[in-house]
């Protein structure tokens, strides 16, 4: 097996996920984590291993997703899908369908970068370091960025009850 095929079976789903995280929509998301592994084929000498693959990959569907974004912008329409988290703790899994598609919607309304450091933990399922990195932060950045959007979001949720 190549170095490209072990990096591509190695994180498949990990892409895929993160940007199912990002995209909600399925068909997109096949998109763009094709689209990925592609630009990482064409680029891989340029990756200088500063940072874990799997943080270039990431990186890489990122900025695919937001220039896909960019040039689809009145086409896409956000569903809410319920989301694996509850009030007490956003990463656990959610009491009612209710409950997870609030929680959709509050996260949907977070400030950046609370947002995508959320989707990037709990979804992209990334360390505070590989996060702090691909935001040119600290690990500590990530952990207190992360920490705020899950304040504000049990605070919505109190508000919500």
């Amino acid at each position: 097996m190549t170095e490209i095929e072990e990096i591509y079976n190695n994180y498949f789903k990990d892409v895929y996920l993160f940007t199912y995280s990002l995209s909600k929509d399925k068909h997109i998301t096949e998109d763009i984590t094709s689209e990925t592994f592609i630009k990482a084929i064409n680029s891989i000498e340029s990756f200088k291993g500063n940072c874990d693959i799997k943080v270039w990959l990431f990186q890489i569907a990122k900025n695919s997703y937001y220039s896909y974004l960019r040039k689809n912008k009145n086409l896409i329409e956000l569903d809410s899908l319920p989301e694996k988290e509850d009030d007490f703790d956003i990463e656990k899994s959610v009491i009612s369908f209710e409950e997870s598609k609030r929680i959709y919607e509050i996260l949907h309304d977070l400030p950046e970068p609370y947002k995508e450091v959320v989707s990037l933990r709990v979804f992209g399922e990334l360390s505070f370091k590989q996060i702090g990195s691909l935001f040119g932060k600290t690990d500590n950045w990530a952990c207190v960025i992360f920490h705020r959007a899950r304040n504000k979001i049990r605070e919505e949720m109190r508000d919500y009850r």
